[in-house]
Parts: C-alpha cells; sequence; structure tokens
C-alpha cells in the first residue's frame, strides 16, 4: 500500500528553488515585469551585422572551438533576420563529448536534457537564465540488449547501474560515474557472454551500450510478476449509446484479442453501466455470458470473484460472444444517468487482488453516486485571463487513484464527450495512477467521421503497444545535481521514486534539477533513469539509460549547448503547474519573461557586441518565435474559442507526450509539395524520398495554386498531416510529382508511432481555420504576430 499522507504528487517539489516561487513569481530567474501586449512602437533601424572574426573576438576568442560551436554561437539579431527556420526538422545539439563518449552516449530521443552543457555552478546557470531540466521517454520502442546474468553490477553507494561512463581502474575495480565511490567487479562479469572470452570488463554489453534492458533476479520482486490483466469499463447510457462507439470498440477488441500483449496468464473483464453496474460472468463452461446487475451505487459489491476476470485462453469463446452481442444489448436503452464512480470503485475492488490495466469510455458528466459532478463551465469565463476551474471539483477521483497505485491499477481515461464533461476532475483518475487520456470532443460515429477514424486507429494502437505493469521509476544524477520537480502521469512515492502502475511506449516525463554543490571537480555530468516493470510476458526486468554531458564553466558554453526545443518542452510543463497553482495570465507572462531574461541576460553578460536590436545566440532563434507558438497553443491561449475541456486536455498533453510529438503540436511543419524535387532527397532502398524545405508558419508563404503539406501533432496520440489541394485524398497518378509526395508522406509515417490522418484542406473549405490556427507567425485572436511579439519583447526590456 501507499502512505499517501506522507507523499506527494503530479509536480512534486521537495526542494525548495529559485524557479519554484510560484505565487505569482516568474521561471528562470525572470524579471518581474507584467507585460500587456498593447503598446507597439516601431523600432528603429539596427546597425549591421559583424562577420565571424569579429565575432570571435568579441566573444573572448573562442577560435580553437569547433566550427559548429561558433554558429550556435553566432548572435543574430531577431529584428532583421527573417529566415530563421533550418531547411529539416531541428535535430538534438550534439553535446560537445570526445568522439567515444559521443558513439555510446544516450538516443536523444529516449532521454535529452534542456543544456548539452551543464554549468559548473547554481550562480552561473541562475547568469543563463535558461531552465535545467531532463526529458524522458523511457519506454518507447526500441530494439536493444537483453541482458541475463545472475549478478546485476551496481554501485554499491549509491546504487547506480554499471555503464559505459564508468572507469576501470584495473580489470578488479571500476569507479562509479556519479557518486565516484571505487567498487569491485564481481568474477562473473570477467568472463563475456558476447566475446566469449575472460578478462575484459569493458567490453561487456552492459558497459558497451547506453540503453540496456536486464532480466532481473528475485531480489526484484515483492510478489510473483503478475500475469497481463485487463479490464474494459464501458459507459452504455443513452447518451454513449447515441454517440456509437461501443459498436466500434467490441469491433476493435475483437480484431485484436489476439494481439493483446500477454501470455497463457491473461486476464480479462468487462463491466457496463448507466445508472447501475453490470458484471459479466464468463467463467469457462457456461454456454453464454451471464450479465450480473448492481443496483446498489452507494455499497458497490462484486457479485462473485472469480468468474469476472477469466482466463483469456480458456474463456475466449465466450468474450467473443460478449463482444458481438453487447452492442445491441443497449441499443434501446433510454437511461440518461452515469455512475462512472460507483463503476471505478467496483473495477478497483475487482482489479485489487492482481493489479493490471483498467480502460474506461466515458461520454458525459458522471452524475449519480460516488464522485458525482456538476457543470462548471461558464462560456461567459473564457475570455478572462483568470480562466477558472482548471483543477479538479473534487478529490474522488485523486484519492480513488492513489488507491489504483498501491495496488498496481493503472487507469486509462477514453473521453467521447459533445457536451463539458469535466476532464480537469476525471483526468485525476489516470493522472496519478501512471495512465493515459484519450479525448475525442464532439464524438458522433456519424456526424463526425474524423473523430471515429481517429478512435479506431488509436484503439489499434493502444489494445496492440507494448506495456510494463508495477514499474517503478528512478532517475539518479552526478554528485552535486538534485532532481527536484516531476512531470507526467505517476505518483511520487518517495523523493525520487516515481511509482508507475502501468507504463506504455507512447509516454514520456520530463524532470527539473538544480545544482547543490559545485562541478569543479568534474569534467563529465551523467544521468541515468532506471525503470524496474513487469512485462506482459510476466518477466519482471529493468530498462536503464544512461547519458553523459560536458562539465563547463564558461556562461558563452552554457549557450552553445541549448537545446532549444527541450527548454521550450520544461518551460510548457511549468507554466502548464503555473496556470493551475495561481493563474493563466500569471503563466503567460511568465513565459514572456523567459524570453526578455534570455535576451537580457545575453546581451549584459555574452555579447559585447552593443548595438541595438533583439540579440539572441544562434543556438536559441527560435526560442521567441516557440514560445509565442506556446501562448497560442489551446493550452495557454486567451480568448473565447477555447471550450474547458479542451484546454485541460492540451495541457494533460503537454505533461505526458514525448519531445518530437509535443514540438509537432506547438511548431508544426509546413512544406509545399507541388514544386518538390530530387535535390538534397533521401535514397532508401529502391525509393527516392525528396526532403522539401520547412516554410515559415504564415499565410504569406501559401499560395492559392500550390498544394501545402502541414505536419502537426494532433490533439491525442494522432498526428494530422493537412494539405492544401483540390482533391479529397492524396490522388495515386502515374505522374513523377505523384510519386515523390506519396514518397515524402509515406516516409513521415514510417519515422513515427502511430499513422497520421492526411486530411485534405481545400481553398474553400471550412477546415482552413483549423488550418489557420497552426500559422502562429501571424495575428490571431488569442496573440499578437510575430513581429509584434518582437517589438513588446524589446520594450519591456527597455522598461
Amino acid at each position: 500500500g501507499v502512505d499517501s499522507s506522507s507523499s506527494t504528487t503530479g509536480s512534486a517539489s521537495p526542494v525548495p528553488n529559485s524557479y519554484d516561487s510560484l505565487e505569482g513569481g516568474s521561471f528562470p530567474g525572470e524579471s518581474n515585469k507584467i507585460p500587456g501586449f498593447l503598446h507597439l512602437n516601431p523600432v528603429s533601424s539596427p546597425q549591421p551585422f559583424p562577420n565571424l572574426s569579429q565575432l570571435s573576438a568579441a566573444l573572448g576568442g573562442i577560435s580553437g572551438v569547433p566550427e559548429l560551436e561558433v554558429e550556435a554561437l553566432r548572435p543574430v539579431n531577431l529584428l532583421q533576420e527573417r529566415n530563421l527556420l533550418p531547411p529539416r526538422p531541428l535535430e538534438a545539439p550534439e553535446p560537445n563529448l570526445s568522439a567515444d563518449l559521443k558513439k555510446v552516449n544516450c538516443s536523444p530521443q529516449t532521454f535529452r536534457c534542456t543544456l548539452t552543457s551543464i554549468p559548473q555552478t547554481q550562480a552561473l546557470l541562475n547568469k543563463a537564465r535558461l531552465p535545467l531540466g531532463l526529458l524522458l521517454h523511457p519506454f518507447r520502442d526500441l530494439q536493444l540488449p537483453v541482458i541475463t546474468s545472475n549478478t546485476i553490477v551496481r554501485c554499491r553507494s549509491c546504487r547506480t547501474y554499471i555503464n559505459p561512463f564508468v572507469s576501470f581502474l584495473d580489470q578488479r575495480r571500476w569507479k562509479c560515474n556519479l557518486c565516484y565511490r571505487v567498487n569491485d567487479v564481481p568474477d562473473e562479469f570477467m568472463y563475456n557472454p558476447v566475446t566469449r572470452s575472460y578478462g575484459e570488463p569493458h567490453k561487456r554489453p552492459e558497459v558497451q551500450n547506453s540503453t540496456v534492458e536486464f532480466i532481473a533476479s528475485s531480489d526484484y520482486m515483492l510478489r510473483p510478476p503478475q500475469p497481463a490483466a485487463y479490464l474494459f469499463v464501458l459507459d452504455v447510457s443513452h447518451n454513449a449509446v447515441e454517440s456509437g462507439y461501443l459498436k466500434y470498440f467490441c469491433e476493435s477488441l475483437l480484431e485484436n484479442l489476439d494481439k493483446l500483449p500477454g501470455d497463457t496468464r491473461t486476464r480479462v473483464g468487462f463491466l457496463t453501466f448507466d445508472n447501475t453496474i453490470h458484471f459479466y460472468n464468463l467463467q469457462e463452461g457456461l454456454s453464454q455470458p451471464q450479465m450480473l446487475v448492481v443496483s446498489d451505487i452507494d455499497d458497490v459489491f462484486i457479485p462473485c470473484h472469480d468468474s469476472l476476470m477469466v482466463n483469456l485462453k480458456e474463456s475466449k469463446e465466450l468474450v467473443k460472444d460478449l463482444l458481438t452481442s453487447l452492442p445491441a444489448m443497449f441499443s434501446q436503452s433510454r437511461e440518461t444517468h452515469s455512475a462512472l464512480g460507483p463503476a471505478l470503485q467496483a473495477a478497483f475492488k475487482l482489479m485489487s487482488p492482481t493489479g493490471g490495466r483498467v480502460s474506461v469510455f466515458q461520454t458525459q458528466l458522471p452524475s449519480l453516486g460516488a464522485g458525482a459532478l456538476q457543470s462548471r463551465e461558464d462560456p461567459n469565463q473564457r475570455s478572462s485571463t483568470k480562466v477558472p476551474h482548471l483543477g479538479p471539483a473534487t478529490d474522488f477521483y485523486k484519492k480513488l487513484a492513489l488507491d489504483c497505485s498501491g495496488q498496481q491499477i493503472g487507469v486509462d481515461l477514453f473521453l467521447l464527450s459533445s457536451q463539458y464533461a469535466d476532464l480537469a476532475s476525471l483526468a485525476c483518475i489516470s493522472k496519478y495512477s501512471a495512465g493515459s487520456i484519450f479525448y475525442y470532443p464532439s464524438f458522433h460515429h456519424i456526424h463526425n467521421p474524423a473523430q471515429l477514424e481517429k478512435l479506431q486507429r488509436d484503439l489499434e494502437r493502444y489494445l496492440t503497444r507494448k506495456i510494463g505493469f508495477e514499474a517503478v521509476m528512478r532517475i539518479r544524477c552526478t554528485k552535486g545535481l538534485s532532481i527536484h520537480t516531476f512531470h507526467g502521469n505517476f505518483f511520487v512515492r518517495s523523493t525520487d521514486l516515481l511509482s508507475l502502475a502501468n507504463v506504455n511506449p507512447d509516454s514520456a516525463f520530463a524532470v527539473q534539477m538544480s545544482i547543490d554543490d559545485s562541478l569543479a571537480d568534474s569534467s563529465l555530468a551523467c544521468f541515468q533513469a532506471a525503470l524496474l516493470y513487469t512485462s506482459s510476458k510476466g518477466e519482471r526486468r529493468i530498462r536503464v539509460h544512461t547519458m553523459c554531458l560536458p562539465v563547463v564553466n564558461q556562461l558563452s558554453d552554457v549557450y552553445a549547448g541549448a537545446d532549444v526545443q527541450a527548454i521550450t518542452c520544461l518551460l510548457a510543463n511549468m507554466a502548464i503547474d503555473r496556470s493551475i497553482s495561481s493563474s493563466l495570465s500569471d503563466a503567460r507572462d511568465a513565459l514572456v519573461n523567459a524570453v526578455v531574461d534570455l535576451v537580457s541576460a545575453y546581451k549584459s553578460n555574452v555579447s559585447s557586441l552593443q548595438q541595438s536590436g533583439l540579440v539572441v545566440p544562434a543556438a536559441m532563434r527560435l526560442f521567441p518565435l516557440y514560445i509565442l507558438a506556446l501562448l497560442k497553443q489551446k493550452a495557454l491561449r486567451t480568448g473565447t474559442s477555447t471550450r474547458l475541456d479542451e484546454r485541460v486536455f492540451a495541457m494533460c498533453e503537454f505533461k505526458t507526450q514525448p519531445l518530437q510529438q509535443l514540438m509537432r503540436m506547438v511548431h508544426p511543419d509546413l512544406y509545399r509539395l507541388d514544386s518538390i524535387s530530387d535535390q538534397g532527397a533521401l535514397h532508401l532502398n529502391d525509393t527516392v524520398v525528396p526532403q522539401p524545405h520547412l516554410l515559415h508558419l504564415s499565410a504569406e508563404r501559401l499560395s492559392r495554386d500550390g498544394a501545402f503539406l502541414m505536419d502537426c501533432g494532433n490533439v491525442g496520440a494522432q498526428p494530422r498531416l493537412f494539405t492544401t489541394h483540390r482533391e479529397h485524398h492524396i490522388p495515386e497518378l502515374e505522374t513523377l510529382l505523384s510519386e515523390r509526395v506519396r514518397a515524402f508522406l509515406d516516409w513521415l509515417q514510417d519515422n513515427r508511432s502511430f499513422s497520421s490522418t492526411v486530411h485534405v484542406v481545400k481553398d474553400d473549405a471550412s477546415a482552413k481555420g483549423t488550418l489557420f490556427q497552426h500559422l502562429v507567425e501571424d495575428r490571431s485572436e488569442a496573440a499578437s504576430s510575430y513581429h509584434e511579439f518582437l517589438q513588446h519583447i524589446q520594450q519591456q526590456m527597455s522598461k
């Protein structure tokens, strides 16, 4: 069980730190100016820009530094340079490490830091005015070395797993790269199973790879590994029947029943609810499923324990019968009430003996029994910058989620709703039990075919994707660094142990860090994330990722290694916390101040080029653009067009999506397709894949006679590809252009874990509004244009 009284959840912050004065304070050492997006004055014309040799002199002669670093530090005057985008989507910056270390470092898609050069002291970090934190995508789909060994080698002092960045003092001793303790090399480790030779501990796979998976011994188990267990909790009220989701859910599960991750022990169960709760006896040997109705929702009990969660293999025919008949069973229902709370209490009781995954499908505001909610949305308040009700109305769902987490139950929520359903309250059931949240606003199987298609694709991925049960994750870092605030869906069990009842390959986490002691004695800083979980086949496994970064004592080096996308994602997480704990306007001010702070810090500390204009290091040139894009995101924008549930869902997305997916939501990739050429194309197997250049997100880059593709993360884990074209779908013609465009589209699809839908938007279509929302450089209801935003930043600086 979990002692919830002493624990913290969500964004835990046991260690106070300079960024965390959330009561109206600001992010990385923000200034206290409150921007009001009003008076925008014309700007005097800036001075011409220096060349590289003048530049390296001005930067204190870093001429010995590789070209890349000089480029990262090139001062960019944002008011002069109009073409800031690279030709292709940004890659993570390469840390300035030796070739040997670079070769074995962890992939930035799994693990990345906001600063790829770690400042030596907190004072230097404060001076840089940038946040320090990690973004982690620990369970993503990977091919990785799996190690079976009786001895898992760990540091005796800090419990770090042996990794490529430890040093061997000799054949018998190794020094930990996190706490510097010297450890003995165990005898078994002297034999290398890969090379089949003795006496080469440094060649073992766990010392050659920064991402590995160990098969764990019984020391890593509190109980025998649980079977894969899946319980489906389905809303069958009149509203649910009217939306038509049930038929498609049943079809999808029938199709994927054999692909559910698991083994011969896999268990499944079903529970449906409206104003009462219906259980289904699927005990092997019955001629058909039996429905058992419990109408006392104030004191929920389980009618018969052993026949409701059944072995899938033994009861497969009954399960198929049930899925075939369910949609018709409720088709005439007139029952409008929804007892979601009691249904979840029943699910908790049913799953407690084993743990596992509960998948909840809900289509309206819960109206009966524990956890019943009232509508809190007032459209008149949408335009206020105070946006109320971003937090839960009741702690019922959070408390139940903590109970679930204690019994290793993760709850995933599918909300298919045409009306307000108070996602701010309902989301807690998934947030604190490490579940996932899917949201389909105005879902209807006939009137909204796009949402239906999205549900079908999501379900196929959801039912078949890898899953880890009864998981815990810990992040360790080099002595002198500490981790203090976590972002994502989990429960913080002790100060640094994340409890993840379920872990899936599509969710990510972020953490904030501070520098407690000077790192002057070390040239490298390391970070290690260890995820202990039970696989769907009942194996206890430990997945370990280790990342290594250089430590620097110059501010210019900190800026040269700044990862602008990681910084944007971490600030987005911090802003979402701020908008819930304080207010939306406070969070927006904090983001604007983060830009003001960076420009001011760079101007006063690094760039000795005294000129007017807004100057940032090239590595950070997209930062103001990304922050403006964040301010226009559903989660953080102002204006009347954003419904409360949609805003809350966008906030949930920011807390759980991997970086690449988030960046597509914040700043989509726009390409022109009709003039696509083979210049710079990739040649993969027999296919030529064109690589068109990215365009700025402004209507002036579009034209009526062209075809354009916008690749944007879409609400839900379903990125969507927009094109503006005269056809309704991408035509398959026997022309070179058609072939090239399709090759490019296929290549984009292959590079992500879930398939994207392509929406074709014609020039006169109503869907143009959705497309134009993404043109973040133009003026919109929610915020100024990019140029106005820069002028506003300049004004704030001159205050």
